[in-house]
C-alpha cells in the first residue's frame, strides 16, 4: 500500500487547480508517474489494488484501472495476473533526475546572470484582473468589431505575406504611424527609421540593461520606482543607485554632484510611478545637460501619458534632447489592451542597429498581422478617438474611486488624487501596518500593490496602489464596501 504521504500526493493531484481540465484517471496517472520519477516509488514497489486505491481516493475502480493501464503502456509499472501491479525497473540513465537547488551540482545550475534573473521573481501581470489591479485598462470597451474588420482588410490585402517573418525593427508602416503620433501628441523628435517595435516596454528595458551596461556599472533610478525596471537592470548586473523623488519628480542635485560615473538615468518623467509627480522643465534640462556632459543615456519610460486628466501632459524629455542621448519607451498595453503585445522604443541613431540586432536574437520580430492592424487603426484616426473616449471614462472612474475611498476607507487611508494614469496611491494613516492591510486585502480577493516595496530599501511611505480604469463605478463601489469590511476586521500585529 502507499505510505500516507504518497497517498496524499495523489489526493492533492485530484484537487489541484492546474489539473482541472483533465479527467480523473489522467490526474491519478500523473501523480503516480511523478512519484516514480522522483524516486519516491522505487523499482519493484507494489501498488495498491485498484479497488483499494479507488476507495481511498473516492473514485470508481474503473478510473483507477484506466490510470494503471496508461502507466503500464508507458512502461512505468508492471502488471501480472495474480501478483497485482508494481513499479517497473527503469534504466537510471533514462530516468529524469530530480532538480536540485539553483547553484548546486545538478542540471539546474545557472550562470550568475541566470541566477539573478531567476531570483528576481520575474514580472507577472494578472491575467484576469480583479479590483484593484493597477495599470489595467478597460478591455470591455475596446472596439473589437472595428479591430476585427481592420484585421480582415489586412489579410485580404497582404495575403500570405502577412504570415511570413517580419522585419526585426518592425513594420515600416507602424513605425511611421508611431513616430507621427508621438511627434504630435508628445512633442517627440522621432522618425520611422529610429523606432524599434517590440513586444512590450519590459522588453525595451531589458534590451537597455543588456546593451548599455556592463555588469557592475551604475544606473541612477527613481526611488520609489517601477518594479519591472528595477528588476530588469538588477538582473543584468547593473548597480542601481536610488535617487529620491519629490513633488517635482526625481531630485537632480545628487545626480549632478555625484563624482562617480554612471551610464544612464531611468525616468518616468511625465507621470512618475508610483507617486504621480511630473518632472519639471528645469530638472529635465539639467538632466539633458548632464547626459551630454558625461556621455550618459536618459532612459525615458512614458508608460501611460495618454491618460492625463488635468490639461495637456508635459512634452517628453526626448523631444527636448538635441544631443540625442535619450531613449524613449512607449507601449500600447495601457492605451489599448495588454494582449496586443506591442511596445516600442525611439532610439538615438547610433543605437538603432545594435538594438535591432540584439532584439533579433531574443524573439526575431513582433507578430506581423498585429502590427499591420495597429498601423491601420492608428492611420484611420481610431487610436486617437479611442484614447480620447477612454480618457473621459477613466477620469470619471478616478473621481468615483476617490470619493468612495474618502467616504468608506477614510479611517485607514488618504487618497492621493493623480493628475493622470490608471491608478491612485492611498497613503495609510499612522498606526496602520501596510503589510497587514495589503495581506488582508489580498486574502479577500483584492489586488493591492504595497508602496514600501517600491523603494530601494523596502522602507518608504506606507500605503498601496488602487487601480480604477478597468472597473465600472458600480464595481468600484461594491469593491470598496467589501474592502472597508475587510479592514474593519483587521487585527493589529
Amino acid at each position: 500500500m502507499f505510505k500516507h504521504s504518497q497517498l496524499a500526493s495523489v489526493q492533492a493531484a485530484l484537487l489541484h487547480p492546474d489539473h482541472a481540465g483533465l479527467p480523473l484517471y489522467a490526474r491519478i496517472h500523473r501523480a503516480i508517474r511523478q512519484l516514480v520519477l522522483d524516486g519516491a516509488l522505487g523499482a519493484g514497489k507494489p501498488l495498491p489494488a485498484s479497488r483499494a486505491l479507488a476507495r481511498s481516493l473516492g473514485v470508481s475502480r474503473d478510473t483507477v484501472e484506466a490510470a494503471y493501464a496508461q502507466l503500464h503502456a508507458e512502461g512505468f509499472i508492471e502488471r501480472r495476473v495474480g501478483s497485482g501491479s508494481s513499479v517497473a525497473a527503469i534504466d537510471d540513465f533514462s530516468r529524469p533526475r530530480r532538480i536540485g537547488p539553483v547553484g548546486g551540482t545538478g542540471p539546474a545550475r545557472l550562470s550568475r546572470r541566470g541566477s539573478a534573473l531567476f531570483e528576481s521573481g520575474g514580472v507577472r501581470e494578472t491575467q484576469a484582473p480583479t479590483p484593484f489591479a493597477h495599470g489595467v485598462p478597460d478591455t470591455r470597451r475596446f472596439p473589437l468589431a472595428l479591430w476585427e474588420r481592420l484585421e480582415r482588410q489586412v489579410l485580404k490585402e497582404s495575403g500570405s505575406r502577412a504570415l511570413l517573418h517580419g522585419d526585426p525593427q518592425g513594420s515600416e508602416t507602424l513605425r511611421r504611424a508611431i513616430a507621427d503620433y508621438i511627434n504630435l501628441e508628445r512633442g517627440a523628435r522621432a522618425s520611422a527609421d529610429r523606432v524599434l517595435v517590440l513586444t512590450s516596454s519590459q522588453q525595451a528595458m531589458m534590451l537597455c540593461a543588456l546593451l548599455l551596461f556592463d555588469p557592475g556599472e551604475r544606473l541612477f533610478i527613481e526611488d520609489p520606482a517601477y518594479y519591472g525596471a528595477r528588476k530588469a537592470f538588477a538582473a543584468a548586473g547593473v548597480e542601481t543607485v536610488p535617487i529620491a523623488v519629490d513633488s517635482q519628480g526625481i531630485v537632480v542635485e545628487p545626480i549632478l554632484a555625484d563624482p562617480q560615473a554612471a551610464r544612464a538615468v531611468f525616468l518616468t518623467p511625465s507621470h512618475q510611478f508610483p507617486t504621480g509627480a511630473t518632472l519639471t522643465l528645469e530638472r529635465r534640462l539639467a538632466l539633458i545637460d548632464w547626459a551630454a556632459q558625461h556621455q550618459a543615456w536618459i532612459i525615458e519610460d512614458d508608460y501611460d501619458s495618454e491618460f492625463h486628466y488635468e490639461g495637456r501632459p508635459t512634452a517628453c524629455v526626448q523631444g527636448l534632447d538635441r544631443q540625442e542621448r535619450t531613449l524613449y519607451i512607449g507601449t500600447f498595453t495601457k492605451s489599448l489592451f495588454p494582449g496586443l503585445r506591442i511596445g516600442y522604443v525611439v532610439l538615438p541613431p547610433a543605437l538603432v542597429q545594435p538594438m535591432t540586432n540584439a532584439r533579433s536574437l531574443m524573439d526575431g520580430h513582433t507578430a506581423v498581422i498585429a502590427q499591420l492592424t495597429l498601423a491601420r487603426f492608428m492611420e484611420g484616426g481610431h487610436f486617437g478617438a479611442h484614447v480620447r473616449a477612454m480618457r473621459g471614462v477613466y477620469a470619471q472612474r478616478r473621481d468615483v474611486l476617490v470619493a468612495l475611498v474618502r467616504q468608506h476607507l477614510g479611517a485607514w487611508v488618504e487618497p492621493q488624487v493623480p493628475a493622470g494614469g490608471l491608478q491612485l496611491a492611498c497613503m495609510l494613516k499612522p498606526g496602520i501596518d501596510e503589510e497587514i492591510a495589503v495581506a488582508a486585502g489580498r486574502r479577500a480577493g483584492f489586488q493591492l500593490l504595497g508602496l514600501s516595496a517600491l523603494y530601494a530599501g523596502g522602507e518608504g511611505r506606507v500605503g498601496f496602489m488602487m487601480g480604477f480604469a478597468a472597473y465600472t463605478p458600480q464595481e468600484l463601489e461594491t469593491a470598496v464596501l467589501r474592502l472597508a469590511q475587510t479592514f474593519a476586521a483587521m487585527r493589529p500585529r
